[in-house]
């Protein structure tokens, strides 16, 4: 913020919605009840610094080399909205997909799609979990429309595509693009294979609403969502992970799943 003193109008911060004190109950950091939805701008931050275990923080600095051991986008904001020298505008992101995503995350469906699976499993409990998605090139587009609108100064804003479909849904359509005719079958968590499961309290879901930008600053996504799931298919089919982890895909755990349910 100091070096922006004498060379920045406005900082643009890039956040996160994992700011939020709902995330915190479903990493099952926060105690309480659970959070009320859709989450706001002003919904409460957590309280709890440290989001993530070690052993994830690890897991995140292989992909994400700018981060760090002490990983807290509250400290950020904190600061950035402290310092009255500059404007600011803070920007929330969701989970983001699309081109480049370096988390990869419509492989773990579209490996077993190509992989010839005619059954897909989900815990009953994540299959209904919702969180906020946000395609890379809307995402984009929402930072440069906050990064050239004067209006925007001294405002936080979510970004993310609405309604905020459940897993399976969103799973779904992904599964109909690529002409998919298996079938997703539903396991309670006791039956699921262990490599299928989460830690968390899914029972909190992460549902944000982005209506401020939307009203506001009169953003719009440019590229529908049915078009950002086919380019982000092409994309990831084209670009695998370079490593894969065998054991996210043990076949023979999730046949004798099915099988238990005759």
């Amino acid at each position: 913020m100091e070096t922006a003193h004498e060379i920045a109008r406005r900082v643009i911060a890039i956040s996160s919605m994992d700011v939020y004190r709902a995330w915190g109950v479903m990493h099952e950091v926060e105690a309480g009840p659970l959070d009320p939805l859709p989450l706001t701008e002003d919904s409460p931050l957590r309280t709890t610094r440290r989001l993530y275990p070690p052993e994830t923080v690890k897991m995140l600095q292989n992909t994400f080399t700018w981060l760090d051991d002490h990983y807290d986008k509250i400290a950020v904001e904190e600061v950035i909205r402290g310092d009255p020298a500059v404007p600011w505008t803070i920007l929330r992101l969701p989970m983001v997909y699309g081109t480049g995503d370096p988390l990869h995350r419509f492989f773990p469906l579209l490996k077993r799609i190509t992989d010839g699976r005619s059954s897909i499993l989900h815990s009953e409990d994540l299959a209904g979990w919702r969180g906020p998605r946000g395609y890379v090139e809307n995402v984009a587009h929402a930072i440069a429309v906050v990064a050239t609108s004067d209006q925007a100064a001294g405002r936080i804003y979510n970004i993310c595509e609405e309604p905020s479909l459940p897993e399976l849904a969103w799973q779904t359509r992904i599964a109909k693009q690529m002409n998919w005719t298996g079938k997703f079958v539903l396991l309670p968590r006791g039956q699921t294979p262990k490599h299928l499961l989460q830690p968390g309290n899914a029972a909190q879901y992460v549902v944000a609403s982005s209506e401020r930008i939307r009203t506001e600053l009169g953003y719009e996504e440019l590229v529908e969502i049915e078009e950002a799931i086919r380019r982000t298919i092409a994309w990831e089919q084209r670009n695998p992970p370079s490593t894969v982890n065998p054991q996210q895909f043990d076949y023979s755990a999730e046949d004798a799943a099915i099988a238990n349910l005759s």
